[in-house]
């Protein structure tokens, strides 16, 4: 019996909106969540634009002293995650814990701890704090929120940089689908704005100067912010007969791998997943699907989505609309694929595609509708969002209007 997947509840911690409701408001607003900012420890300082969450004291605070001690990408899946598990109406008693799966990714762990660590290591010769190796594991966000919620189904975490949120979702809905759950708790959470992370991708020349520019001629690279994005994925019969709200279903996951290079991407890697993640899904008309993009704002990833779009729908593509959220809430990195499926998802109930503000100039390379700077109206029946990630790491995951 083929068991389908649903989701009924949301979770978002993000720069344009630290819920599910302020999200959206940011996104269909073409709100910018990219500021200029120092960014030190000690006496070591720099300062670039990036994209950060404020204004989240009290609310880590009110977590309780175990969280507080925690690192901070910690605290954002669990607020995430508080929040879907909210949204969904979900009672957990001890027999659906047992049946509750929790796959919390992040693409690089407790950078915050990292720094403070080795800070005071080479600078003070201090030993670090007893917690470092609990507060930095990548798996600390997805054992808090198990924890937290009680939660003693398959519980773990994914760790593919840019596709991390993406995996976490897809993988998760195929757990349930398998049987070996009914319910999964799903998505990423990143927080990587501290010198040292941020000294270490300013290295790669990547990072832009100003904002994020995705698709523009005139663009020049990734702006990195910090979030999560946390959805509730349950089997749709359960969700049905509980009376569960129904916010879309997920009927389509694509990933795999170029196999060629650690940084440049490559367009049939890209297509390919696409096309696994389309291969069971009816569009009976291309104007219906909306394409949150992976759309970095840097020189090699959009022209290669670009293509990689062109290739799967021909000229079907010039009826699509695409656009990139990272252009307002910067590149949540690991989290990007769960913060941008719930902005698919939000797309879809709301009949609106969020737009690709700072877009100044058409590039020959990049020819699609991308929403420039106004976000567009029009009836979506689904949702195609796509996470790419360093190592050539690809996936999509696609999701329906119920």
């Amino acid at each position: 019996m083929t068991r389908n997947i649903v989701v009924t509840g949301m979770g978002v911690v993000s720069p344009i909106g630290a819920d599910v409701g302020a999200f959206w408001d940011g996104l269909s607003s073409g709100a910018c969540g990219i500021v200029r900012r120092e960014f030190s420890i000690g006496d070591l300082a720099m300062t670039l634009p990036g994209a950060p969450v404020d204004g989240l004291e009290e609310r880590i605070a009110a977590l309780g002293p175990a969280l507080k001690r925690a690192d901070r990408v910690s605290q954002m899946a669990v607020l995430a995650a508080d929040e879907a598990i909210e949204n969904a109406g979900l009672e957990i008693t001890d027999a659906l814990s047992a049946r509750t799966a929790c796959i919390i990714g992040s693409g690089i762990g407790g950078q915050g701890t990292f720094d403070q660590a080795y800070y005071g290591m080479l600078r003070h010769n201090r030993h670090p704090h007893p917690l470092t190796v609990l507060r930095l594991i990548p798996n600390a966000p997805a054992s808090h929120v198990s924890i937290r919620h009680g939660l003693r189904g398959p519980s773990f975490a994914i760790a593919s940089a840019c596709a991390t949120g993406a995996h976490a979702i897809g993988v998760c809905a195929d757990i349930i689908r398998s049987g070996a759950a009914d319910v999964g708790v799903a998505g990423a959470s990143e927080a990587v704005l501290v010198y040292g992370a941020l000294d270490a991708w300013t290295a790669m020349r990547i990072l832009a100067d100003e904002t994020c520019r995705p698709f523009s001629k005139n663009r020049n690279g990734l702006v990195i912010g910090e979030g999560a994005g946390v959805v509730v994925l349950e089997e749709e019969d359960r969700a049905r007969k509980r009376g569960a709200k129904i916010f879309a279903r997920l009927v389509g996951f694509g990933m795999n791998a170029d196999g060629k290079d650690m940084i440049n991407p490559a367009v049939e890697g890209a297509a390919n997943a696409m096309r696994l993640a389309l291969e069971n899904v009816s569009i009976a008309d291309p104007s219906g699907l909306y394409i949150n993009a992976h759309g970095t704002g840097t020189f090699l990833n959009d022209p290669t989505e670009t293509k990689a779009i062109r290739d799967v729908f021909g000229a079907d593509a010039d009826k699509l609309i695409v656009s990139s959220t990272k252009s307002m809430h910067g590149h949540l990195l690991g989290a990007a694929g769960g913060a941008e499926s719930i902005a698919a998802i939000l797309a879809l109930n709301h009949g609106v595609a969020p737009p690709t503000i700072n877009y100044d100039e058409p590039d020959p390379e990049c020819d699609l509708d991308y929403a420039p700077n106004e976000a567009k109206e029009r009836d979506f029946s689904v949702a195609l969002s796509n996470s790419f990630a360093f190592g050539g790491m690809n996936a999509a995951v696609v999701f329906e209007k119920a």
